[in-house]
């Protein structure tokens, strides 16, 4: 029984690590379609990146520990994340599939930068500026938002594998 456990608790922190290098690899290619395609992302964007960084944070330091304890509340936290980053990215998919009439999204992000104070930025980062609706760049038909819904779909399908798997270990 204790040897299951272990082999669990080493398979699981292994996904989290997996997690982790898939969300920072993710983040490495936006920053490449930013600095070296040129595409500047709008604060949508900028919000999954923020959850990108935050899974990858959570599954990477979650992963440290050998606890069950940790690693299902770390594979939580990366869930609830996750959820939020795939909330962004499907709201996202809807304004680019079904553009509003006029530019919703707000202001350009380096813009209010320099404008505002950072205690009014923050705020406006999340009610968006820039043109949210615009599709730069597709691979096989998806855009980058249709592409960033699906991964954190599926970053949080396997999290909540993984709990289930270290909740169903406890109990046995």
């Amino acid at each position: 029984m204790n040897m299951f456990l272990t082999k669990n608790t080493i398979f699981s922190r292994a996904v989290l690590v997996m997690i982790a290098l898939v969300s920072f690899g993710m983040l490495a290619f936006g920053l490449y379609l930013q600095h070296v395609v040129g595409l500047e992302p709008c604060p949508m964007c900028i919000v999954q990146r923020y959850a990108l960084v935050l899974v990858g944070l959570f599954a990477g330091f979650s992963a440290i520990f050998s606890g069950r304890a940790a690693l299902i509340a770390g594979s939580g936290l990366v869930v609830i994340i996750a959820g939020f980053g795939a909330f962004v990215a499907a709201r996202q998919s809807w304004l680019q599939w079904f553009p509003p009439e006029v530019a919703s999204c707000g202001r350009d992000f380096y813009g209010m930068i320099e404008t505002f104070p950072l205690q009014r930025v923050i705020p406006m980062i999340f009610k968006g500026s820039g043109d949210c609706s615009k599709v730069d760049w597709t691979f096989t038909g998806l855009s980058i938002a249709n592409w960033s819904f699906l991964s954190f779909i599926v970053i949080c399908l396997i999290s909540v594998v993984l709990i289930l798997r270290l909740a169903n270990a406890r109990v046995r």
